[in-house]
């Protein structure tokens, strides 16, 4: 793994050798599920929610959303949700 890949690069504190194993195999599957969503391999599935209720922008800065109803994507800048095909702002 390349030195700037592993746990520790990522924010995850290593798991320790005296932990039980079934312990051991629980954490190690959410570490790499933490994993696999900072450092993508492939497309992931977009968050689908109707316009009524897009949480607020301001709690989301950079995240992407699939406004159902609209049928568009939008991201946050971190104080209103922007339409990705226009820019404009989602009332």
């Amino acid at each position: 793994m390349p030195a700037n890949i592993g746990p520790t690069a990522i924010g995850l504190t290593p798991i320790g050798p005296g932990i039980p194993a079934a312990l051991h195999a629980v954490l190690t599957s959410i570490q790499d599920a933490i994993r696999d969503l900072q450092t993508p391999q492939a497309p992931k599935p977009v968050f689908p929610v109707s316009q009524a209720k897009l949480p607020p922008a301001a709690s989301y800065p950079t995240c992407v959303c699939l406004v159902s109803d609209l049928n568009i994507l939008a991201h946050s800048d971190g104080s209103h949700w922007l339409r990705e095909d226009t820019g404009a702002v989602i009332v």
